[in-house]
């Protein structure tokens, strides 16, 4: 029996995007900020932006540069990193 089921691929595909996320999170909390994965839907993961980052300009600059591009590039069935 194989397991890779639907249920065992989106965990293991949420588990890698959150092993991805460990590798930015110290750069993000330096600043004061948090990044935490909400879920996955299809080929977009789904980030909430937290503490100084919540609000901070500068926020969506992070996302696109630094959070989706390590994402993308651990887990390369992710298209997008969205912030919700």
């Amino acid at each position: 029996m194989s397991d890779h089921t639907p249920e065992n691929t989106a965990q293991s595909i949420e588990e890698r995007v959150n092993r991805a996320l460990d590798r930015v999170r110290p750069g993000i909390q330096a600043d004061g900020g948090e990044v935490w994965l909400v879920g996955v839907h299809g080929d977009v993961a789904m980030v909430q932006m937290l503490g100084a980052c919540g609000g901070c300009a500068a926020a969506s600059m992070t996302l696109k540069g630094a959070i989706e591009v390590v994402v993308r590039e651990d887990v390369p069935e992710i298209r997008e990193v969205v912030q919700v």
